[in-house]
């Protein structure tokens, strides 16, 4: 493309200007590369391998799924739409070339539909190497599930707990495999109010979202515990970072408007979701990861939790009240 003679009248005149603006972009779109975070260098196949990813038809989950269906990988879609979850099956198969990825109902606001999913994947499937715990909401109102608890902690916490135990002989079965549990950042500011889990004497949706988020990472340090006796199943936990994605469709509506102007400018630095899946995928198919289990996750490495994240008292506590509530023996 020719310079125009005003560009290069502009220059001529004003170098120093110039030169200015060429770093500040330079240096604009260097820090957007870095907000971008890790990525998974990981060549690792999937070929006749079975991967589950909860709240995959769309966000990080869709492009999870593009991602291990590129791998070779059967990839099953659980999510709750499901007119949503044939399209982005569709999309999936046409991004990757990979015809085998189906759709399966999951309400994780129903105990009763995480009980369906996973007996009809027990009845159909002959293995599940990955697990991909993907679905969340966060911050929306004062909500309950259909089982009654609050529906951030019944949906980002019980309702994976739920599923993941049902299906653990399943994964057990097809060794190694591996857990992958989607968490947050937020955990670090979260606490487990075990005196009033589903927060009706104080319901603030930021507050429950980070006490979710947290059982998230204790959920993951206890299951690993519980599996240490050679079963092969790993757990992992990670932070996939600050993404433009649907998870903010309940917080961003209750922030001032003057507030919405201000964020503006910096949604140019937002990861986009294939850049937010990343960790997502290193935790499912990076062999280093293969013997450890437990740990969490940020940017395509290992980062230490934050204090409450590491305690073992609280997570075996954690374990113990979500059994409880969900029925499980």
């Amino acid at each position: 493309m020719r310079t125009s003679s005003a560009a290069r009248s502009f220059v001529s005149q004003y170098p120093k200007t110039t030169a200015l603006v060429t770093v500040a972009g330079v240096g604009l779109f260097g820090l957007k590369k870095w907000m971008a975070g890790g990525v998974c260098h990981s060549k690792a196949r999937l070929d006749g391998k079975t991967v589950l990813i909860t709240g995959a038809n769309t966000g990080i989950g869709k492009e999870t799924a593009v991602d291990m269906a590129r791998r070779g990988a059967r990839v099953i879609l659980a999510c709750r739409d499901m007119e949503r979850a044939n399209k982005a099956a569709e999309e999936v198969k046409k991004r990757s070339g990979n015809d085998s990825v189906i759709v399966r109902k999951l309400d994780l606001a129903s105990l009763q539909s995480i009980r369906q999913l996973a007996k009809d994947i027990l009845a159909s499937e002959e293995r599940l190497d990955v697990l991909i715990n993907n679905a969340g909401i966060m911050s929306c109102p004062k909500w309950k599930t259909e089982d009654g608890f609050e529906m951030q902690f019944g949906v980002n916490h019980l309702g994976h707990f739920l599923l993941t135990n049902c299906l653990l002989d399943l994964l057990k079965k097809s060794a190694p495999s591996r857990i992958v549990n989607v968490s947050s950042l937020a955990h670090e500011r979260g606490q487990i109010h075990f005196d009033d889990i589903n927060q009706d004497k104080d319901y603030r949706p930021w507050r429950s979202y980070a006490q979710s988020k947290l059982a998230n990472v204790l959920f993951t340090r206890e299951l690993a515990n519980r599996l240490q006796a050679g079963t092969g199943v790993t757990a992992y936990s990670l932070h996939p970072g600050v993404i433009r994605t649907e998870l903010g469709r309940h917080f961003w509506p209750t922030v001032p408007l003057w507030k919405r102007v201000l964020y503006v400018p910096f949604v140019f630095f937002i990861k986009n979701p294939t850049e937010g899946a990343q960790t997502t995928i290193y935790c499912a198919v990076e062999e280093s990861l293969q013997n450890e289990s437990g740990l969490y996750y940020s940017d395509c490495a290992p980062k230490t939790a934050a204090p409450q994240g590491l305690d073992d008292e609280a997570a075996k506590k954690l374990w113990e009240l979500s059994a409880s509530v969900v029925g499980l023996t």
